[in-house]
């Protein structure tokens, strides 16, 4: 890492609190005092950067806390809070939402300062994402086994498994995705994804699923809903095409 000015650095810091509005309701905040409140949040983000190879000499901690506060901006002027307030964690919802786009606001200016040869942005998400695999044919596995979210039905299940190969065996294809879902997915994720697919039981509605995994709130669905996505793009993004390419043939 370069190395920083620390009188700066604290002297940031005291500004900060001096600043930091008083603890009340998310929805109370105004736009300004909603970036203070999560400036110590958007420092965290970026310190995550402070060690790591991708920014060692590129850039300094104090460079990276401030590009991560661009982000931060940017993300604060794009938060729905039509959907935010429809969350049971409307804290961590917004963190989440805005965690992504401070790390890739950060990862642009640490790209833009590495050196004189450039690679397209959208080569080096592909590469960072991919890490050299064919995340492509793991999503072609997927999405031929599970069929597309339906947004618009809130009561039912919307996933539902599509059997259209009569090569294999449902079930035992069925027992492999579990043992992949077990391998990649936290509890939560393979509980609400096994339930609502039916892979080792009759098929949940969403509603249902919520009561059972004492997921609560008058939008409960719409959490399992996105914990659905949540958990099918973390095995898209984690599973090895070596692992599905048997059945891709």
């Amino acid at each position: 890492m370069k190395n920083y000015n620390l009188d700066n650095y604290l002297r940031y810091k005291r500004d900060l609190e001096a600043c930091m509005p008083e603890d009340k309701p998310w929805q109370d905040y105004t736009r300004d005092e909603l970036i203070i409140k999560l400036m110590p949040y958007a420092m965290d983000v970026a310190r995550s950067f402070s060690t790591s190879d991708q920014a060692s000499g590129v850039m300094s901690i104090n460079d990276i806390i401030q590009e991560a506060n661009y982000g931060l901006v940017a993300a604060v002027d794009r938060l729905d809070w039509d959907i935010i307030n429809m969350s049971d964690d409307v804290e961590r919802q917004i963190k989440g939402f805005i965690s992504k786009r401070i790390k890739g606001s950060v990862r642009r200016n640490i790209d833009m300062n590495r050196g004189d040869m450039r690679i397209p942005e959208h080569k080096i998400n592909e590469i960072r994402k991919n890490e050299g695999k064919d995340r492509d044919l793991v999503q072609m596995f997927f999405n031929s086994v599970f069929s597309s979210i339906d947004e618009t039905d809130e009561n039912d299940n919307p996933f539902e498994i599509e059997d259209k190969s009569k090569e294999y065996n449902i079930n035992l294809l069925n027992k492999y995705i579990l043992s992949l879902m077990r391998e990649y997915l936290n509890d939560r994720e393979y509980d609400v994804l096994r339930m609502s697919f039916g892979l080792d039981c009759d098929k949940i509605p969403a509603k249902k699923i919520a009561k059972l995994l004492d997921i609560q709130g008058v939008a409960d669905f719409v959490r399992v809903s996105q914990i659905k996505r949540e958990a099918l793009d973390k095995l898209i993004d984690n599973v090895d095409p070596d692992q599905v390419l048997d059945f891709m043939n």
